[in-house]
């Protein structure tokens, strides 16, 4: 699999994780909170060839595949939306763009409907994931007994990508925000970070003012019912990661009739607060980090900064603080930059590599390959410009979050965390800045049980750094109808990659066949 593909399925985190803070009308039934559907829709999304969407992300198709892409119109707010059928006003609030692909294979036969698929973020674009997931299992894609079974369908949502895109961040305000010191120590350091945090609020409350409480995950869920009725589906199978399985639990709450089969996969837990989910994930990434330090000192062949990979990060880190090296563009590599790249790597094990031999290329005096892992996270491209991933993730985090730490709070935090995670905690606590400072109102999703729905699949690795292993349990608690799957191994996420995995989801998905209870998978 690709560093790219394994990127765009696995780094996009579930809380934020920043130094600042990722066609024809067609409206879906109104539904009720038991998934009953109101009355009628008429309405019908108009496909169309799209192999250019393959093409721009990896130079061709997959062999067998064909690609169509359609857009899908939903209200700006569904709680004010009129109506629900055909004809049925918008709302004071207008209306959002859904842009959807569906992928079928050549080789499709029995099809059972369609896979809707999430990768996660928030922020992530699921039309990108389906289209790497066409590949097939040679390169990390979805296994031919799926695909042979139902059109896959990859939708952005809200205020992602092609869906009415969220754009309000400028791009140098990202560089300072992405390069800045991890963990501000001084007085200075820390208010020069709390006053970029407010101008990034300032900036996106500019441009879309009351707005911004419409990019919530709730909002994302009921957009997720009118792409289950665009599809044709009387109920829906899903595929999400990461956040995704935020974005599924909050579905399957609002329409737990509405569901044929749920995989969740690198589990969020909905009840956590901003403050708990941060402490999570510095607790994880830790985890993980030391993790690829006992790998660095057992394959020192592999790992040329061994055998004490920790320190050798560490005073990356710091020599970074004085004398940061500098690219062929000039560009420094600060403690911010060096940083984003060691967060990149942590996502999958077979980033370690990478990431041991970025930063002993650094310690030579080239960070080519530092800003290059930084860079595949934050969405930076090589002229500098940033996709719309973390004005999306910084939007929907911020949307979703009921409460947020006070900024003196938050700076308490960061010496606390210091302390118990020493490379990771201060930066998951300064990372509460952006929604601390956040001017947008919130609209937190539901916390409760998909009272009603089949048995979801809830899927956690052992090793995950994002959504840590004990966030899975917790999860299928919450919903009431979860069945806990479990992969003893590393990184962020399990379906496809390894065969226990594979087969129990499999089976999932297109017999509705569920694991025993407490099923775990081998990490080999």
């Amino acid at each position: 699999m690709s560093r790219t593909h394994r990127l765009t399925l696995a780094v996009l985190v579930a809380v934020t994780l920043l130094a600042t803070g990722c066609t024809m009308p067609v409206f879906a039934p109104r539904t009720t909170g038991d998934g009953s559907a109101a009355r009628g829709n008429t309405g019908a999304p108009v496909w169309k060839p799209c192999p250019e969407v393959p093409q721009d992300l990896v130079g061709r198709g997959a062999p067998g595949m064909s690609y169509d892409c359609a857009k899908i119109a939903v209200p700006g707010d569904w709680n004010t939306a009129g109506g629900g059928g055909a004809g049925a006003s918008s709302g004071p609030d207008g209306t959002f763009e859904i842009a959807l692909m569906r992928v079928r294979s050549a080789q499709q036969r029995d099809r059972i409907g369609s896979l809707v698929i999430n990768p996660g973020g928030p922020g992530g674009s699921g039309i990108d994931t389906a289209a790497y997931l066409s590949f097939g299992p040679a390169f990390g894609g979805l296994p031919d007994e799926v695909t042979r079974r139902f059109d896959i369908v990859g939708f952005d949502p809200r205020g992602v990508s092609r869906s009415s895109p969220v754009k309000c961040v400028a791009d140098a305000d990202w560089d300072a925000a992405f390069g800045y010191e991890p963990d501000p120590k001084s007085k200075a350091q820390f208010d020069g970070l709390v006053a970029l945090n407010k101008k990034i609020g300032e900036e996106c409350a500019a441009q879309y003012g009351g707005r911004l409480r419409l990019y919530s995950t709730e909002q994302a869920a009921r957009d997720m019912d009118a792409v289950r009725a665009a599809v044709g589906d009387s109920k829906l199978t899903y595929l999400g990661y990461s956040y995704g399985t935020l974005l599924g639990a909050t579905y399957a709450q609002l329409y737990p009739r509405n569901i044929r089969a749920f995989v969740l996969d690198g589990a969020v837990d909905p009840r956590q607060d901003l403050v708990a989910g941060s402490e999570s994930q510095a607790k994880g990434f830790e985890l993980a980090f030391s993790n690829f330090g006992e790998w660095c000192r057992k394959t020192s062949a592999k790992c040329p900064i061994g055998p004490d990979a920790r320190a050798a990060v560490t005073t990356a880190i710091d020599k970074a603080r004085t004398s940061p090296v500098r690219g062929s563009d000039g560009r420094a590599a600060t403690p911010g930059w060096t940083f984003y790249a060691v967060i990149s790597s942590l996502y999958t094990e077979s980033g370690w590599e990478q990431l041991a031999k970025a930063i002993d290329n650094l310690r030579r005096g080239d960070p080519a390959a530092v800003f290059d892992l930084a860079d595949e996270y934050t969405g930076r491209g090589e002229d500098g410009h940033y996709s719309n991933l973390f004005d999306a993730n910084l939007a929907v985090n911020c949307a979703d979050a009921a409460s947020a730490p006070t900024i003196d709070q938050i700076r308490g935090l960061q010496s606390t965390w210091r302390r118990k995670y020493p490379l990771f905690g201060p930066a998951l606590a300064v990372g509460m800045l952006s929604c601390a400072t956040w001017p947008g109102q919130r609209d937190p999703y539901p916390t409760g049980a998909a009272s009603g729905a089949p048995p979801v699949l809830v899927v956690g690795t052992t090793g995950d750094p994002a959504t840590p292993y004990e966030q899975t349990p917790r999860l299928a608690s919450m919903l009431a109808v979860g069945v806990v799957l479990t992969w003893e191994g590393e990184g962020h996420t399990a379906y496809p990659q390894t065969r226990c995995v594979t087969d129990a989801v499999n089976r999932y998905l297109i017999e509705l066949a569920v694991p025993p209870a407490g099923q775990r998978c081998p990490a080999r």
